[in-house]
């Protein structure tokens, strides 16, 4: 996967870096840890500009948000409680536990949809439940783009300042970020395993 990421990015540029981006938000295991770096990466070598970079990235991040953001509108949370009671084993989550969920969000929106995007698959649905309680969409939109920018920034960090050593690291990215989507695989197995209607 590495050497596709770093194909597209090196033959469409800013472009190739937000459709990444935004596939990353609707296909998980593609990482934007994989993604972002390698741009930086190119820019400390003079292939691009890292500000733009960052852009293009959040750009993408924020466009793939927005399918799961609609979803959210489109279910709402009380047609999503009523599957829940259906369907609590297979969705894994309970009536009560959305409702704790959703008083929460309410609260918190904005830290959720902010800090939410620096976390490994979190950030692939977060936008959820942002659509589930209605947030309005340009306060959706400029959180989860601060959100998005901040997580590329420390990426293109990264890149920027390993440079020559990035080959090294992109060698063990994909194993960990593999090893982490195996990890959230298995949690949600043992939790269909160990379901109880409450």
């Amino acid at each position: 996967m590495a050497e596709w990421v770093i194909g597209v990015i090196q033959q469409y540029g800013y472009l190739g870096i937000a459709l990444l981006m935004l596939a990353e938000n609707l296909f998980p295991p593609l990482p934007s840890e994989l993604i972002m770096p390698f741009a930086g990466f190119l820019a400390a070598s003079g292939q691009g500009h890292a500000a733009l970079v960052v852009a293009a990235g959040a750009l993408g991040s924020l466009l793939g948000s927005l399918p799961w953001y609609a979803a959210g509108r489109l279910l709402g949370c009380a047609r999503l409680k009523r599957l829940a009671d259906r369907h609590g084993r297979w969705l894994a989550v309970s009536p009560q536990e959305i409702e704790r969920a959703e008083g929460w969000f309410r609260r918190r929106g904005p830290v959720v949809l902010v800090l939410g995007r620096l976390v490994p698959a979190l950030r692939t649905v977060v936008a959820l439940p942002a659509g589930l309680v209605a947030m309005p969409l340009g306060r959706f939109m400029a959180w989860t783009l601060l959100g998005s920018a901040l997580w590329c920034g420390l990426l293109v960090a990264a890149g920027y300042l390993m440079q020559q050593q990035y080959e090294r690291i992109a060698a063990w990215m994909n194993p960990v970020t593999t090893g982490l989507f195996l990890l959230i695989a298995m949690g949600y197995v043992l939790r269909v395993l160990r379901w109880r209607r409450r």
